[in-house]
Formats: C-alpha cells, structure tokens, sequence
C-alpha cells in the first residue's frame, strides 16, 4: 500500500510540472524582438535568385543587416531601405534568419525560400562568402526565469505535496487503528 501511496504522489507531482512548463516557454517566444527601432524584409517568401527590401524605421544609425542568404548590407542613416540578392544555391523551403542591427540593439526576422534553387542558374557556382546556415530555431528555450511562472509552478507542486501528504495521513488513521 505504501508503494501506491507513493506512486500516485510522485504522479501527480510530475503532472503538476508538466502542466507549468509549456506557459513559461510560450511567454518568451514574443519577447525577442523587441528593439526601439523597426525592421522588415519584403517579401518575407521569395525564391533563390530574387531581390528582397530590408526596411527599417527609426534607426538613428547606419544599420546593418546580415544573413546567411545574403551579401551584408549597409542602409545608412537617414535612409530607409536597402536592396539585396538572395544567393542561387538557397534551399527551396529553408527559413533563414536575416539579422537588423543599429547601434547596440539588435532584431531578427525570418525570410523563407520558395520554389527552384541553383538549377535556375546552372553556371552559378555556391557563393563563398554563405558562412552562416539555416535557421534551426531555438525550441522551448527561454532567455531567463519568470518570477510568476516560478510562484506559480510551486505553489502547484506543493499544493500536490500537501494533497498527498494529508491522503497518506488521513488513510494512516484509518487502517493503523
């Protein structure tokens, strides 16, 4: 009986912490970039080949803007957009993360791959200066611990704790006497 008794708290407990780590994750998603300036890239979808326009808006600086897909470029100050071509050898269907900096603050933003790659252009050769890969993405990671996540989350594991210790003594009473 003790084994149940023990089984059953060690199950509950685990499901109380399950259900407190997909907020703590999803709470930071948005919070990336967040920057005092604005930034896009037009489209965000284009294929191997094509030309896309990095905007930014209220940069007091030059900015730079950096990709694997793409030669840097420079926007410099006072002027609000730029050019670029995304290299022939893209992979049809990858994200890559194309990166705005001005000043200190840096912001990303994602510019997908569409349609045929390098067989649009069969001479091209891979460019030499594509040193930065695909986006891999980050997953459930998070930049840092949440106060109010971690209240939260405890107080569920001690509530469980409580419940299953009050259960134990309770069922102790009854069969010990």
């Amino acid at each position: 009986m003790h084994a149940i008794r023990v089984a059953s708290a060690a199950l509950l407990t685990a499901t109380a912490l399950a259900l407190t780590s997909p907020p703590a994750s999803a709470a930071r998603a948005g919070e990336e970039n967040v920057t005092s300036f604005g930034f896009r890239v037009t489209p965000a979808a284009i294929a191997a080949g094509g030309r896309v326009t990095l905007s930014v808006e209220g940069c007091e600086h030059n900015a730079k803007v950096t990709s694997g897909i793409f030669d840097d470029v420079t926007i410099p100050k006072g002027q609000a957009s730029a050019t670029a071509k995304v290299f022939w050898d893209a992979k049809p269907g990858a994200m890559y993360e194309v990166t705005f900096a001005c000043g200190q603050e840096s912001g990303t933003t994602d510019l997908t791959i569409v349609g045929g790659g390098s067989s649009n252009n069969p001479t091209h050769q891979p460019s030499p200066r594509h040193t930065r890969g695909v986006k891999a993405g980050v997953g459930g990671s998070s930049d840092g611990f949440d106060a109010q996540q971690l209240a939260v989350g405890g107080a569920l594991v001690a509530g469980v704790i409580g419940t299953a210790y009050v259960w134990t003594r309770r069922r102790t009473g009854r069969h010990g006497s």
